[in-house]
């Protein structure tokens, strides 16, 4: 009888950890992705695709934003990355060049224990929708952390993408070796 309870016991405690446990918040953060795209292609507007450095600026500033009470908290407007007091910080650990977030958008919302319906309906029905509304958007990065969710919207454009400083020196980089190619191919002529 004890051998049966002892390989009864693992069993139990696997089932209970996966029937009990809550879902983890990237999964939220995906569902909260996924209707946001169902809206968009409601509107007959492409889908936003998932940018890793937004995604990183997002998940630092829910993690900001964390003590913050929703009761507390003024109605957040949207911002621009170079605006937040702790803009710098951020930056720094997303590895993000400054001069590539100018034309990205920063939404934050405060839902209690983030009910996904409610979350998403703070994008889509209130003055984020206007955002959410353009076509100039491409990108986008999600962030939450306890009562706090923070989407960031990036564009395609070089003011707007997001981008890390090494794909700005890559770039720059791989400008001034094409010119190389084309005055080495004129000289030699």
């Amino acid at each position: 009888m004890a051998s049966l309870m002892f390989s009864f016991f693992p069993f139990l405690l696997v089932h209970a950890i996966f029937f009990l446990s809550r879902p983890a918040l990237c999964d939220d953060e995906d569902n909260l992705l996924q209707g946001i795209n169902s809206y968009r292609t409601s509107l007959s507007l492409p889908v936003l695709t998932k940018n890793k450095n937004a995604d990183c600026a997002a998940g630092e500033l829910a993690d900001d934003l964390e003590d913050q009470s929703c009761d507390a908290a003024a109605i957040p407007s949207p911002n621009t990355l170079s605006t937040l007091a702790n803009y710098p910080k951020v930056a720094s650990k997303c590895k993000i060049d400054v001069n590539t977030t100018t034309d990205g958008v920063i939404m934050p919302v405060c839902v209690r224990k983030l009910v996904p319906t409610l979350v998403l309906t703070n994008y889509t029905r209130t003055h984020y929708a206007k955002y959410l509304n353009e076509s100039k958007y491409t990108g986008i990065g999600v962030g939450s952390e306890d009562d706090w969710t923070v989407v960031v919207l990036t564009t395609n454009t070089l003011a707007g993408s997001f981008a890390s400083g090494a794909w700005r020196m890559s770039e720059k980089i791989g400008g001034l070796g094409i010119g190389m190619v084309f005055g080495w191919f004129f000289w030699v002529r």
